[in-house]
């Protein structure tokens, strides 16, 4: 899509590119009324060219769905799942800046989508489930993963999970057995054991990248915190289903924060 020239645009073109610019920087590199929100953008037209790579792996019809994006930044997910036809679908995220230019964008784009500051840590207070909950980008980002995980399988999951996280470190899948000895040390300096790479400082530049797992760790988390991989499209997304936890199973926030509830 060709960009607009200022001389060219309209006082319409000209009122957007003044709320897009006003809103910068955007991480999310879109056309809004023929206007690029992050033009120099280091990874090109992005998510629009990971999103590519996986998009058809979703229901194109989302007609009667559902769909809770959990770290929406501008908004990008939202918008296409609301072109898909999802009935509702409510963004996620804890910046205040993302949150104003999804909402922009979603105005310019003429989408029905609500925009909510929250944290992941508070989806519980929504009290509903959702038929795709979206966690493109926040895994790496949080202090306390699998209990993010967890927490969303626990309260707002009903049915699919898309779920990508940065990955660091091999492809290949160890096979792993259900218990070792005590003394069997050799097994975790396989390179494809699951591993989390910790970040003490930054990476890239950025204070809030805490964790890279490995592309078995991913995998691992997920069946840990009860969702089936259905689908791996691209080295960093899957789509999952939600799993029924049996009861009084490990696999519970629970046990992930140490203690049970009723716990002395």
């Amino acid at each position: 899509m060709p960009e607009q020239t200022q001389a060219a645009a309209t006082p319409q073109q000209q009122l957007h590119r003044a709320q897009i610019e006003a809103l910068a920087p955007w991480f999310h590199n879109m056309w809004l009324d023929g206007i690029r929100t992050a033009p120099e953008h280091f990874l090109g037209d992005y998510p629009h060219v990971k999103y590519i790579r996986f998009r058809d792996t979703l229901p194109a019809d989302m007609r009667g769905k559902t769909v809770l994006d959990i770290g929406c930044n501008a908004g990008f997910y939202s918008m296409e799942m609301k072109r898909r036809g999802a009935d509702r679908v409510l963004g996620i995220d804890t910046d205040n800046r993302y949150l104003a230019q999804a909402r922009l964008a979603a105005g310019i784009n003429g989408l029905d989508i609500e925009f909510r500051r929250m944290s992941i840590w508070d989806v519980g207070s929504l009290g509903e489930r959702f038929d795709l909950v979206i966690f493109m980008g926040v895994l790496y980002h949080l202090r306390h993963p699998l209990l993010a995980l967890d927490l969303l399988h626990e309260h707002v999951c009903r049915d699919m999970f898309l779920f990508q996280s940065l990955q660091r470190g091999q492809e290949v899948i160890e096979k792993v057995e259900p218990d070792y000895g005590f003394d069997e040390t050799a097994v975790f300096d396989r390179p494809g054991y699951p591993k989390m790479h910790f970040i003490e400082d930054r990476y890239c530049g950025d204070p809030t990248n805490w964790w890279l797992p490995n592309r078995a760790c991913t995998e691992a988390m997920l069946r840990s915190a009860g969702f089936n991989i259905l689908a791996h499209p691209e080295e960093e997304v899957y789509l999952c289903e939600r799993a029924q936890l049996s009861p009084g199973s490990e696999h519970s926030v629970y046990p992930s924060a140490g203690i049970r509830p009723g716990a002395r």
